[in-house]
């Protein structure tokens, strides 16, 4: 191991590594919208096309980070420097991204603590009335000092003390400790939901293949999902791969990470989608299905306030796990590219994306707050939440993806990765011809769906 190597940081264990990686992938998409997506796209066909979706594309551009974070022992910028300095800047899209990302990412992790605590000491309010609840916490009645500045500084400030003491003491061990505990309570709550009365109709639909179901939007759908799911196109997993050494096989790894990720998003469905079956409610996607209209589910059913506790707990394991791999993305880049202290780099970075987060949640119900965005329909003017959910989901992620597969495959050059992924011929690679046909050609083709719907269609692949 190189100096330069030791001085930035090192996973401790293959495991270690595997479980930050997944817990990078695992995050909020995974449990509240997936369950939404397979509900309205089919049930069982669209969990084939995900399971596909994963497989081709996902597994693909994953690799493709790897390979390039582990190559140069760098972060996402310094990676596409040393290889290549004309495209250093599409790691600088990827760190970007992450940093937008975060500022609301760690809004809605913060919501997910205030929800632990209402399960905890109010759930009978949250039950009186779901939805002004949830407007509540985001300023309806006033200035939402709860929902806006105290939960989401607690859950930056516990992401802020995790990244300040480094991979293995901070980012390892926290994932070592809450991606179990995170299985753990998704596989128990996803048996509850399937035991309980009525569940049987949400099962047989989640496991029933229908090829009529089958179209393009649920093509669009899945491959959006397992694109966003996955953290890909944010500089994250350049940034983890380059904390490993030659020993770790990157090809098993990747499939590991996406076969862990894809478990989370299909236990997460019949966690859901059996118990809204049982209950009759719409299970739909997004913040106010997972804060609003499950209440009626956790009401509905035997135990349901310990049901909605866990399942807040989940979430924000989820979260927290999600937020320090992007923070870690923006912190390396600091330190290393511009000579900054990490620890001073974190508090710096922290400061001023949670100061752009609370903007996030005012403009849901508190502030007229506006962002511009274009689409077919002319000049829109979104609030400013949408805004930057429109920004990252639509625009820079999947532009960060798509450049760098193009890098990978056709500047940097497939041979010279496959040769970085087989740790140079020690560790074997069956598949490797198909890998660079599809980061060559399909990888890229499918972002660019992504873009067009995105940008063109109105759709968000998040």
């Amino acid at each position: 191991m190189s100096a330069s190597l030791e001085n930035r940081g090192q996973f401790g264990s293959k495991l270690g590594f595997i479980l930050s990686a997944a817990g990078s992938a695992v995050g909020l998409g995974n449990i509240w919208k997936f369950p939404g997506k397979a509900y309205n796209n089919g049930g069982g066909s669209f969990l084939v096309i995900y399971i596909l979706m994963v497989a081709l594309i996902g597994t693909t551009v994953m690799l493709a980070e790897f390979t390039l974070g582990r190559k140069t022992q760098k972060n996402a910028v310094g990676a596409l420097r040393e290889l290549n300095a004309k495209y250093s800047w599409v790691g600088g899209l990827g760190i970007l991204t992450g940093f937008i990302i975060l500022c609301y990412y760690c809004q809605v992790g913060g919501w997910t603590m205030k929800y632990i605590v209402a399960y905890l000491t109010e759930s009978a309010t949250v039950y009186a009335d779901p939805t002004a609840y949830f407007l509540n916490m985001l300023g309806v009645n006033g200035f939402p000092l709860e929902g806006a500045i105290i939960y989401p500084l607690i859950f930056l400030g516990l992401t802020s003390f995790i990244i300040s003491r480094g991979v293995a003491e901070g980012i390892e061990k926290l994932s070592k400790f809450l991606m179990p505990l995170l299985f753990i309570l998704l596989l128990g709550l996803m048996i509850r939901a399937c035991t309980l009365p009525g569940a049987g109709e949400g099962v047989a639909y989640m496991l029933h293949f229908d090829p009529s179901t089958i179209n393009g939007n649920s093509f669009l759908v899945a491959l959006g999902q397992a694109f966003f799911s996955l953290s890909l196109g944010m500089g994250v997993m350049i940034t983890y791969a380059s904390y490993l050494s030659k020993d770790d096989n990157l090809v098993t790894n990747t499939g590991v990470v996406c076969v862990l990720d894809t478990c989370v998003a299909l236990f997460a469905g019949f966690m859901i989608i059996p118990a809204v079956f049982a209950t009759g409610i719409d299970p739909g996607m997004g913040g106010g299905f997972a804060f609003a209209t499950l209440a009626g589910v956790f009401m509905s059913i035997p135990g349901g306030t310990i049901f909605g506790l866990l399942f807040y707990a989940l979430l924000f394991f989820a979260a927290i796990t999600s937020s320090i791999s992007i923070l870690e993305g923006t912190v390396a880049f600091l330190v290393e590219e511009k000579g900054m202290e990490r620890k001073k780099t974190v508090v710096y970075v922290s400061v001023v994306l949670f100061i752009i987060g609370i903007f996030y949640t005012l403009s849901q119900a508190y502030l007229p707050i506006k962002g511009v965005w274009w689409s077919l329909s002319g000049i829109e003017f979104p609030i400013f939440g949408d805004f930057m959910e429109y920004l990252t989901d639509r625009l820079l992620l999947p532009f960060g993806a798509f450049f760098t597969t193009v890098f990978v495959g056709w500047i940097w050059g497939t041979d010279n990765a496959i040769k970085e992924a087989t740790s140079d011929g020690k560790f074997k690679f069956g598949l490797a011809p198909l890998w660079a046909f599809l980061v060559k050609f399909a990888a890229p083709v499918a972002i660019l769906c992504i873009i067009v719907a995105g940008l063109l269609l109105g759709m968000s692949i998040s």
